[in-house]
């Protein structure tokens, strides 16, 4: 079993240096994704989140943790994923193309100063690209999640916050920890947790 434990060490060095390097980058764009966010929900907009696969899982675990709770009892955020619908999704892709699964419902449900939150490990998929665009257009604040070199998430979202790795794995693990960030953020920017529960 020598070759699991070094498999079980490699993992957790890979994982442990991309925390320090996260870490030591995103910062800001962080910073600047609460910002965006907190904004959106005081003036009574809603954070939207959407990716594939890995990263839709993702989206529908944020998307939770906001509208019921996420460290205590609070009032709700209002999230949703676009990634859970099984009858629009399947309609849109069979109907209108999968490239616009999430960008036909953006058009549906988005409203000027919403939140858009792609999640995109490769920041390429045509899906995620076209509904940061339609964001843009529909006036929504557009977001992303990226890693690598972040693909086309620059071009179409700001803030996007990369995670400097190419190992899908790794980049999806730090999503989640940026992600559950936000959320612990949220709660504490918008004042709905504090002091003694």
């Amino acid at each position: 079993m020598h070759h699991i434990d070094a498999f079980f060490a490699a993992e957790f060095d890979e994982h442990a240096a991309l925390v320090r390097q996260c870490r030591e980058t995103l910062a800001a764009p962080f910073a600047a994704l609460v910002g965006v966010c907190v904004r959106s929900v005081l003036a009574g907009g809603k954070l939207m989140f959407f990716g594939n696969g890995g990263s839709a899982a993702d989206a529908q675990h944020l998307a939770t943790e906001l509208t019921i709770r996420y460290k205590r009892d609070r009032a709700p955020i209002a999230a949703l994923a676009l990634t859970t619908d099984s009858s629009a999704l399947t309609a849109a892709g069979n109907d209108i193309g999968f490239d616009r699964i999430f960008s036909r419902q953006i058009a549906a449900l988005g409203r000027p100063g919403d939140v858009a939150i792609g999640i995109s490990t490769s920041g390429r998929s045509a899906n995620i690209i076209a509904g940061l665009q339609a964001a843009r257009a529909f006036g929504l604040v557009s977001v992303a999640l990226g890693g690598g070199d972040g693909g086309k998430l620059p071009q179409f979202a700001d803030p996007v916050l990369i995670v400097p790795s190419t190992t899908t794995a790794r980049i999806q693990e730090m999503h989640i920890m940026l992600g559950q960030m936000l959320c612990g953020a949220l709660e504490t920017e918008l004042g709905l947790v504090g002091g003694a529960a």
